[in-house]
C-alpha cells in the first residue's frame, strides 16, 4: 500500500502529469459527455415538440427516429439532404482541384506572368469568410423570379439568368469549389515546387511528349496531395452551412447543415440531433478513409537530394493570353466580390444600378420609420453593429486565449509523456472536436447546456457558451501547433533548469515560452481569425442579446435587408483581412510563401 502511495505521489509531483489528468477530466466533460447527451436527446420529448408528440416533456419516445427514417417526411428530411450534400461536396472537390491544381502548376512549373501578385490575390477566398463568394454570386446573378429584383449581370447585359444558374445545386458547387481552390493550390503547389527536375529531364531524354510526361509522371507524384485535397474539401463542404443557406434556401434546396439548422430552430430539435449524429458519423468515416488512403501511400518521394532545379515549362505564344485569363479568374474570385458588396450596400433600391440610385444611407443614415429597413441606422451609426462588433472581438479574443493557452499546455504535456497511454488519450481527446462538423458540434452543446443539469446551470443565450464551444472547437489546431513545436525542443533544456532547482512556472516563463514564442503567438492568433469569421459554430447558439457580426449578417439577409447584409459582410472582410495582415507581420507566417510563387 505504501509503495503504491509513493508511486502516486511521484506521479503527481510532475506538473505535466497533473495537467494530463486535468485535461482528461475537463475534455471528458466538454467533449465526451456532450456526445452521450446528444444521443439521449434523440429519445426524449422536447418542449417545442409537445403538441406534435402528445407526450410529457422529457419522456421517452422514438418519435424522432420514426419521423426521420420511417415516415412520409423521410425523403425531404433525410434522404434528399444527404443526397444533396454528397453531390455538392463531390463536385466541389472536382472544381477546387481543377482551379487550384491548374493554378498551382502555372505558378510552380510555368513562366506565367504576374505570379507573386496573382498568388496573393488567389488566397483571398480562403482567408475571407466562406460565404463571401456565395453573397457575391447572389448579388451578381440574382433574378427577378426569386428575389423580386435582378442582379448586376442583368444590368450589364440585359440577359436574365435561369434560376438553376442563380440558385441551388450548381452555384453551391461552383462557389464551394472556388472557396477551397486556394486549399488545393497550397497542397498541390508545395509538391510541384519541390519535385525533382531529374524525373522530367529523364523523360525528355527518352523523348517523351509533354502530355504523356504530365499523365505518367506529374499526376502520380501529386496524387497524395490530390487525395488529401479531395478528402478535406469533401469534409469541409459537407460541414458548410452559409453557402447552402444563401444559395439553396431561396429555391428550397436543403443539405444536411441547413436541414439541421431548420430542425433545431423550428419544432423538431430531436430530428436535428439525429442529423447532427449522422454528420459526425460521415465526418469520422471521411477521416478514416483519409488515413487509409494517404497513410498507405509511401512511395511518392519527390525530393531526392540530387537536384534542386525546377523544370519550367515555357508557354510561348500562349504566355500572355493564359496570364490574362488567370488574372480575370483570380479577380472574379477575390476582388470583384468585394466590389459587389460595396455597390450593393450603396443602392437605394436593389436591382437598379444607376448613379441616381446610390446612397450612403445604409452606412451613415439615421433610423426613421418602423418595421422596414428605414428603422435601422446605417452600420457606422448603428449601436447594434458596434455592439455585435464588440461581441465578435471579445469572443474571438476569449476563444484564442483559451484555445491558445490550453493547446500549448496540451502540446507540452503530450510530448513530455510521449508514448504513454495517458498521453495518447489526451492527444485523441483534443483531436475529437476537429472530427465534428461545426453545426453538429453546436447542436451537441445546445443539447448539453440548454437546460440545467445537476450543478451545471443553463448556458443557453449566454456569452459563456459561445466562448466555451469556440475554445474547444479551435483547441485541435492550437494543440497540433503545440505538439509540433515541443517535439523540436530538446527536453535537456528544461532538465537543466530542474537541476538548477528552478520551479516549473519559472521554467515555463523564462525558458520554454521565450524559445517557442513564435509558435505560441500563432496558436493564439489563428483561433482569433477563425472565430471572427465563424458562422456555423455560433448560429444556433446565439440570441438577440449575444449576437455577433456573422449572425447579424444572417439576420439582415433573412429579413431581406440586402444593403445592410452586404455592408456588414464588407465590414467583416475588412476586419478579417486586417487581422490576417497583423498575423503575417507578427509571426512572419504567409500562406503563399509555402509554395514559392
Amino acid at each position: 500500500m505504501k509503495k503504491r502511495w509513493n508511486k502516486i505521489k511521484t506521479f503527481f509531483s510532475k506538473p505535466y502529469n497533473v495537467l494530463l489528468v486535468l485535461f482528461i477530466i475537463v475534455l471528458s466533460i466538454l467533449v465526451v459527455i456532450p456526445l452521450i447527451s446528444i444521443v439521449r436527446d434523440t429519445f426524449i420529448v422536447h418542449a417545442s415538440e409537445k403538441s406534435r408528440v402528445h407526450q410529457a416533456v422529457g419522456s421517452f419516445t422514438t418519435y424522432h427516429w420514426k419521423r426521420l427514417f420511417a415516415s412520409e417526411f423521410s425523403k425531404s428530411l433525410l434522404w434528399d439532404p444527404i443526397r444533396n450534400s454528397i453531390v455538392t461536396s463531390a463536385w466541389a472537390c472536382v472544381v477546387s482541384i481543377l482551379i487550384g491544381g491548374s493554378f498551382a502548376w502555372l505558378v510552380s512549373r510555368s513562366d506565367m506572368r504576374w505570379k507573386k501578385f496573382l498568388t496573393k490575390l488567389f488566397i483571398f477566398p480562403y482567408i475571407m469568410p466562406s460565404w463571401t463568394l456565395a453573397l457575391a454570386w447572389k448579388n451578381f446573378f440574382k433574378n427577378i423570379e426569386i428575389t423580386g429584383s435582378n442582379g448586376i449581370f442583368f444590368s450589364l447585359t440585359g440577359i436574365q439568368v435561369p434560376t438553376w444558374f442563380a440558385y441551388g445545386e450548381f452555384p453551391i458547387i461552383i462557389v464551394t469549389g472556388m472557396h477551397y481552390a486556394p486549399f488545393a493550390y497550397i497542397l498541390i503547389g508545395g509538391i510541384l515546387h519541390n519535385m525533382d527536375a531529374n524525373l522530367e529531364e529523364a523523360a525528355i531524354i527518352l523523348k517523351t511528349n509533354r502530355l504523356r510526361m504530365f499523365l505518367r509522371i506529374t499526376i502520380p507524384i501529386v496524387m497524395p496531395a490530390v487525395l488529401s485535397t479531395i478528402i478535406l474539401v469533401f469534409s469541409g463542404a459537407m460541414a458548410s452551412f452559409a453557402t447552402p443557406q444563401f444559395l439553396g434556401l431561396p429555391v428550397r434546396y436543403y443539405v444536411l447543415t441547413t436541414e439541421l439548422y431548420a430542425s433545431i430552430n423550428g419544432t423538431n430539435p430531436g430530428v436535428g440531433y439525429i442529423l447532427a449524429m449522422i454528420m459526425i458519423l460521415i465526418s469520422v468515416v471521411i477521416m478514416f478513409v483519409n488515413q487509409r488512403m494517404i497513410g498507405n501511400r509511401k512511395s511518392y518521394a519527390t525530393v531526392t537530394g540530387k537536384s534542386a532545379n525546377i523544370s519550367i515549362f515555357h508557354l510561348g505564344l500562349w504566355r500572355t493570353p493564359i496570364s490574362i485569363v488567370v488574372f480575370i479568374v483570380v479577380m472574379c474570385m477575390s476582388v470583384i466580390p468585394m466590389i459587389t458588396f460595396a455597390l450593393e450596400s450603396l443602392l437605394s433600391y436593389t436591382g437598379v444600378y444607376d448613379f441616381n440610385n446610390l446612397t450612403l444611407s445604409f452606412w451613415i443614415g439615421q433610423a426613421q420609420g418602423h418595421d422596414t429597413w428605414q428603422s435601422e441606422s446605417g452600420i457606422l451609426r448603428n449601436p447594434e453593429v458596434y455592439r455585435t462588433l464588440w461581441n465578435s472581438l471579445r469572443l474571438a479574443f476569449t476563444c484564442s486565449l483559451g484555445a491558445g493557452t490550453l493547446g500549448f499546455l496540451a502540446g507540452y504535456c503530450i510530448v513530455r509523456r510521449r508514448g504513454s497511454f495517458i498521453s495518447r488519450l489526451v492527444e485523441d481527446l483534443t483531436f475529437i472536436p476537429y472530427l465534428i462538423p461545426s453545426m453538429a458540434f453546436s447542436a451537441i452543446y445546445l443539447s448539453m447546456f440548454a437546460t440545467k443539469r445537476g450543478i451545471i446551470p443553463s448556458l443557453y443565450g449566454s456569452f459563456a457558451i459561445l466562448a466555451l464551444i469556440g475554445t474547444i472547437k479551435y483547441l485541435p489546431m492550437a494543440s497540433r501547433s503545440g505538439v509540433n513545436s515541443m517535439l523540436q525542443l530538446s527536453p535537456e533544456i528544461e532538465e537543466a533548469g530542474i537541476i538548477m532547482g528552478v520551479p516549473w512556472v519559472k521554467r515555463m516563463a523564462r525558458i520554454i515560452v521565450p524559445i517557442e514564442k513564435t509558435t505560441i503567438v500563432s496558436g493564439y492568433l489563428l483561433p482569433f481569425i477563425s472565430a471572427m469569421r465563424e458562422l456555423s459554430l455560433f448560429v444556433i447558439l446565439v440570441t438577440a442579446n449575444n449576437r455577433v457580426l456573422t449572425t447579424l449578417l444572417l439576420f439582415y439577409d433573412e429579413k431581406g435587408y440586402t444593403q445592410f447584409s452586404n455592408a456588414v459582410n464588407l465590414l467583416i472582410i475588412i476586419v478579417v483581412l486586417i487581422i490576417n495582415f497583423a498575423v503575417e507581420k507578427l509571426t512572419g507566417a504567409s500562406i503563399e510563401k509555402g509554395v514559392g510563387g
